[in-house]
């Protein structure tokens, strides 16, 4: 499904059918979280991609054409690049250990942030210590991310208001 959506937001023309595929893919994306157990990463990609996003990608819609310009240009050189950028990716995943495999890092870790987050960081919620104190630099530079693209939304907003 994530695949077709994606199919449809690259090949349709109406914006406004953008941004309703482009919230479904966001809720299909949530949902794959949730089934990978990364339930925080899912409320995020709902609240933001699907929610905040919308309302945002609605209200620009609002001050702006409904309809997508033909482009100019060829597609080879979006082709070429996109592909190299696959490749990339794909070249990197290979050294990743395989899926659920017991002894990978990232799975040996749990334990160890259980038994002393609260002693090195005096947190009893061990979610909030991971982001709060052993991520806390991250976690600052997530919201400087998202705070920053807000800003800059709300400014194209304010300059494609028309005049009075």
């Amino acid at each position: 499904m994530l695949a077709v959506i994606t199919i449809g937001i690259v090949r349709v023309r109406n914006l406004f059918a953008v941004v309703i595929l482009t919230t479904i893919y966001s809720f299909l994306m949530a949902s794959v979280m949730i089934v990978l157990d990364a339930v925080d990463v899912a409320l995020t990609e709902a609240s933001v991609g699907a929610g905040i996003g919308t309302v945002l990608l609605l209200g620009t819609l609002y001050l702006t054409k409904t309809e997508e310009a033909r482009p100019v240009h060829t597609v080879f050189l979006p082709l070429f690049v996109a592909v190299v950028t696959a490749g990339v990716l794909i070249w990197g995943v290979t050294a990743t250990p395989p899926f659920g495999a017991a002894d990978t890092p990232v799975q040996l870790a749990g334990p160890d942030y259980m038994s002393r987050s609260l002693s090195e960081t005096g947190i009893y919620n061990v979610v909030s210590a991971v982001l709060g104190s052993y991520r806390g630099l991250d976690t600052l530079g997530e919201t400087v991310v998202v705070f920053t693209a807000g800003i800059a939304i709300l400014m194209l907003l304010k300059r494609a208001r028309p005049e009075d």
